[in-house]
């Protein structure tokens, strides 16, 4: 996948949580070698040549596909697995392996987990008691700065993802035309339950530019966003405020 992933653990009996984190570690590892479309001899590069069936693949194969398809369909072909007429599953597969991951580690017993994945958040349980998970925004336009600090505050889970250009330039897509999106914005966090979703729709927004992206957002169930334009701009969804702190 191409980046960093950072543990924040806490509770838990210490011998079967380290056992779970060598496990999640190991299924991140994983997860790039079926799915990095850097990878030639990697199952998603495989199938894309036709070498491979879904079927051949390993079940996870289909599993991310079907999420995809999800996320397709409910973004009205704005979030989209192909690039440059190739399938390209990865704006799904980093927000669902490192939510995957977090959930390893909760089911092990530990009370409070804070994964990070290449700067998406998955957040699961509290880092203790009477004290939330909070996640600093940072401000895409203000190097080292922060644009906002969410708060996993009366949540059992919660996920913060961000798509723009600040990190990795035009590197999102427009699937109508299949090359980087031209839009008014320069950063889109969404914030939801599961991370697998919030980064699909935080890179669907982008591609649909700050007004259509705005709009779609507020209809989604338990989502709420911050847009960042080039011109420093900031657009919020009308429940946000409820979860910054």
């Amino acid at each position: 996948m191409g980046t960093v992933f950072s543990f924040d653990v806490r509770g838990g009996r210490p011998a079967a949580v380290h056992a779970a984190l060598e496990d999640a570690a190991a299924g991140l590892r994983r997860v790039d070698e079926v799915f990095s479309t850097y990878r030639d001899d990697s199952q998603i590069s495989r199938l894309a040549r036709g070498e491979l069936t879904v079927g051949e693949c390993d079940p996870e194969v289909a599993e991310v596909l079907e999420l995809a398809a999800e996320a397709e369909r409910v973004s009205d072909g704005w979030f989209s697995t192909r690039y440059r007429g190739r399938l390209d599953p990865t704006g799904i597969v980093k927000g669902w392996a490192t939510e995957r991951a977090a959930r390893r580690l909760a089911e092990a017993g530990a009370v409070g987990v804070s994964l990070n994945g290449g700067g998406d958040v998955q957040l699961l349980g509290t880092p203790g008691a009477g004290r939330p998970w909070r996640v600093g925004v940072s401000d895409p336009l203000r190097p080292g700065g922060l644009a906002a600090v969410v708060s996993a505050a009366g949540a059992d889970e919660l996920a913060v993802a961000t798509s723009g250009t600040a990190e990795r330039g035009d590197h999102i897509v427009d699937p109508r035309t299949g090359r980087p999106a031209v839009t008014d914005l320069v950063a889109v966090t969404v914030v939801a339950p599961r991370l697998t979703w919030a980064d699909c729709w935080a890179t669907a927004a982008f591609a649909m530019g700050s007004r259509e992206g705005l709009a779609w957002l507020e209809t989604l169930p338990d989502v709420e966003a911050l847009l960042i334009t080039a011109g420093d701009e900031v657009r919020c969804t009308g429940g946000l405020a409820s979860r910054l702190g």
